[in-house]
């Protein structure tokens, strides 16, 4: 099983590559936020709790986001993979995403980083800001995310690198050949 982490600031290109990444390999994506909303739009048990608490502004714990992801992978017993896309965020998170994982006899088999400047993610996401409308892709707010993504998400990559596999990757360039650099990585696996 091919399980990948995919791993970068805001604006690194997660989204574009994980798309290539799950249309070539068949992984399941899972996005925390995509898992947190579709919980919530089924009013699950978890969806409920996790509602609950982002209605009263508190960050949804650990505990029930794992639980989240572990009835996703439940949910896909013949998959050939998972893509998490958004998580871990911490390394406590990481940690309990390998119990977890290991309570099912698998691991991560890889974490894919995609280095981009500082000064290119605020380009990318004013431009995005702009073509989309977003009003959380102002160069102020921007500013805050990357700096919130080095102070608070950036040690994961170590939690991966001490664990050797942490792969990283230039997320400059053209698209294709950015991919070209990930599937080199990811075909080491099968």
């Amino acid at each position: 099983m091919l399980n990948v982490v995919l791993f970068g600031p805001p604006g690194a290109g997660k989204g574009t590559q994980s798309g290539n990444i799950i249309e070539i390999y068949k992984l399941v994506h899972l996005s925390t936020g995509d898992i947190l909303r579709g919980e919530i739009s089924v009013g699950s048990e978890l969806g409920l709790k996790a509602k609950t608490l982002m209605d009263q502004g508190i960050l949804v714990p650990d505990e029930v986001v794992i639980d989240m992801i572990s009835s996703r992978i439940d949910e896909n017993p013949d998959a050939k993979g998972f893509i998490f896309d958004g998580f871990p965020r911490t390394i406590a998170q990481a940690q309990a995403l390998d119990k977890m994982l290991e309570q099912k006899s698998t691991s991560i088999s890889c974490m894919l980083s995609l280095k981009v400047s500082d000064e290119e993610l605020i380009h990318r996401l004013v431009k995005r800001g702009k073509e989309m409308g977003r009003s959380d892709d102002t160069e102020e707010t921007i500013g805050k995310r990357i700096q919130e993504y080095n102070t608070k998400t950036l040690p994961v990559a170590s939690f991966y690198a001490a664990q050797n596999k942490l792969h990283e990757v230039t997320g400059t360039g053209k698209v294709e050949e950015i991919f070209r650099d990930i599937a080199k990585i990811l075909d080491s696996y099968s």
